[in-house]
């Protein structure tokens, strides 16, 4: 796929990995609408590429908040005119015992990472007809396809989010729309706390630097691949999860009870 003066959506477009990947459209020509809560920071990164002679605007938008995704959708229409691309990769993530996270948080962590993703896809899959093409990109997890301890809801929310571009994909088979579902191991942003840095130095977990995960994701879109597993031996214990789960959970015990010296701990 040509990314030049491609219309593109794409949430959490400040952080780690975001920003990364809207430098890398913004020099392939895309035209850009960055969304995300921070309305300086966006402000900041739509300067830094319209002053290299990109195209960027602006989208200030919590999604947390229910009703967001539709208007997302809208005000996208309005400032780029049909929609090519959506790219979601907004999303929070909490290390922590699961009988410590909040009732609270729960929801607002499906709401980010599940219902509005969901209900952004839904809001701009009408656009993709209308015209007769368009691309999903959705931004999962290797805790997509394997459940690690202390971060159940959010691996809840990644297996949704594969199991939906998997059916969306399906359900599009017969047009000229397409979903590429990206699942990225540990990723060196702002995302991990200190408290989660320490536990995966002690565990052996590696963390990617955003940069590599940008250029994968950019990539992938460009060759409009389906599914795209990054990291080893990760990808290696996702697919085997899904055939052998018990020997999974034999490999992950130790790490199990590392872990929990760490995530025994209470959230704001």
């Amino acid at each position: 796929m040509e990314l030049k003066n491609k219309r593109i959506i794409l949430t959490g477009a400040t952080g780690g990995i975001g920003k990364h990947i809207a430098l890398l459209l913004a020099r392939k020509g895309a035209h850009l609408a960055l969304v995300g809560r921070n309305a300086s920071n966006l402000e900041e990164l739509a300067n830094e590429i319209n002053n290299k002679g990109g195209n960027a605007c602006t989208i200030v938008a919590d999604f947390e908040l229910a009703g967001t995704a539709g208007k997302v959708a809208i005000q996208a229409h309005e400032k780029l005119g049909s929609i090519d691309i959506l790219i979601n990769n907004a999303a929070i993530m909490d290390f922590i015992r699961f009988e410590d996270q909040s009732p609270e948080r729960i929801a607002h962590m499906i709401q980010t990472n599940v219902t509005a993703t969901i209900q952004l896809a839904n809001a701009v899959l009408p656009q993709f007809k209308a015209v007769g093409h368009g691309h999903f990109v959705m931004i999962g997890s290797i805790l997509g396809s394997l459940g690690f301890p202390y971060y159940a809801t959010y691996c809840a929310s990644k297996f949704a989010v594969h199991g939906f571009s998997q059916a969306l994909r399906r359900e599009l088979v017969d047009t000229d729309i397409g979903v590429t579902y990206i699942a990225p191991r540990g990723v060196n942003t702002p995302l991990n706390d200190a408290t989660t840095l320490a536990m995966l130095a002690k565990t052996g977990g590696i963390l990617d630097e955003p940069e590599k995960i940008a250029a994968i994701v950019v990539k992938a879109l460009e060759q409009e691949k389906q599914e795209v597993f990054i990291g080893q031996p990760e990808s290696f214990f996702a697919w085997l999860n899904g055939v052998a789960p018990k020997i999974v959970n034999i490999g992950l015990k130790k790490q199990a009870r590392v872990a929990k010296s760490f995530a025994i701990r209470k959230l704001k």
